[in-house]
């Protein structure tokens, strides 16, 4: 099994190489650039796509660039100068940009959930167990925050009233350092930040899988990344989409067949330096990259949450069937 995974993995990098080089000679990605760019998120997104990063950058001419940035905002900015052929980001805000009048189309879902709820407590082993509880969240009107309130009302709880929700951490990194200092009794942290935390903190425990929990009231998984290709480049060069796509999901099959492999290319890309909570995260962080067209509903199901609750968070609206790469 593993070495089949190995295989289809040199393979599809193979196709991937062979399906851009006939992009580039057909015109490029942008305008007459012959480099395809994509930008990616540091954290389990390029995590899972370490396999395909250090393939690329092996080769000589592979048509492909794939830079790494901290925040979602960095990647957004690109996209609204369509700077960028392909992003991984929030699939809440890619359908927030899409609603905005950015054509980025989503092809696929590699990340399924890695959120958590961490802290001391041992007590707390159900969503009810936190009535007259406080917890720790790092941002108002984000994915955490939102998903947090919508499992708190949907196992009886009101948000606020009957759990304390604290934002004075605004960021994963704040939040995590705050909960590994017991500045933050009980927050929700998502992984790396999770491993890293539990790492550096023996006292501190995962309480709950909010994945879990989000899949027992909505019957699907956490859709909460989106793998999204500019709509002129996925019209002109629909074969590059999908051998990227695919290379996607072999680089990820293979970090989740080698951990401890990925971790080490992780730690060599830059992308986290605490190899240990790389390893440990892995199998947390639920990486299995998916086509959108094969999983539309659960993604539906997914931003109806957030339009019923803070319409706003993916721009007003549901997006169109066009939202997704045939």
């Amino acid at each position: 099994m593993i070495i089949r995974i190995m295989k289809m993995s040199l393979r599809l990098v193979a196709g991937l190489f062979l399906a851009l080089m006939l992009c580039c000679c057909s015109g490029g990605g942008r305008g007459d650039s012959p480099v395809v760019r994509v930008a990616s998120l540091r954290g389990p997104s390029s995590v899972a796509m370490i396999r395909l990063i250090d393939s690329l950058s092996q080769a000589k001419e592979p048509g492909i660039r794939v830079e790494i940035f901290s925040e979602p905002l960095q990647v957004r900015k690109l996209m609204l100068t369509d700077s960028v052929d392909m992003a991984v980001l929030p699939t809440t805000m890619a359908a927030l940009l899409y609603n905005k009048g950015l054509d980025y189309r989503a092809s696929a879902v590699p990340m399924w959930g890695t959120l958590y709820l961490c802290g001391n407590d041992t007590t707390v082993r159900s969503i009810s167990d936190l009535r007259g509880r406080k917890v720790y969240l790092m941002a108002k009107g984000m994915t955490p925050d939102v998903l947090f309130r919508h499992l708190l009302s949907s196992n009886g709880l009101e948000p606020y009233k009957d759990v304390d929700l604290d934002y004075r951490f605004p960021t994963h990194i704040d939040l995590a350092n705050a909960t590994m200092a017991g500045r933050a009794e009980m927050s929700v942290i998502s992984e790396p930040y999770l491993s890293q935390a539990l790492n550096e903190n023996p006292s501190l425990h995962i309480l709950m899988d909010l994945n879990d929990e989000w899949a027992k009231v909505e019957s699907v998984p956490v859709a909460e990344t989106a793998l999204v290709c500019r709509g002129a480049f996925t019209e002109a060069h629909p074969e590059a989409v999908e051998a990227f796509t695919e290379a996607y999901r072999a680089s990820a099959e293979w970090v989740n067949a080698y951990p401890d492999s990925a971790a080490r290319l992780a730690v060599r890309y830059g992308i986290n330096p605490d190899t240990l909570a790389l390893v440990n995260s892995i199998p947390r962080s639920n990486m299995r990259v998916e086509k959108a067209s094969e999983v539309r509903d659960a993604i539906i199901d997914y931003l109806r949450v957030f339009y019923t609750m803070e319409p706003e968070v993916i721009g007003g609206r549901m997006p169109d069937e066009k939202f997704f790469v045939k």
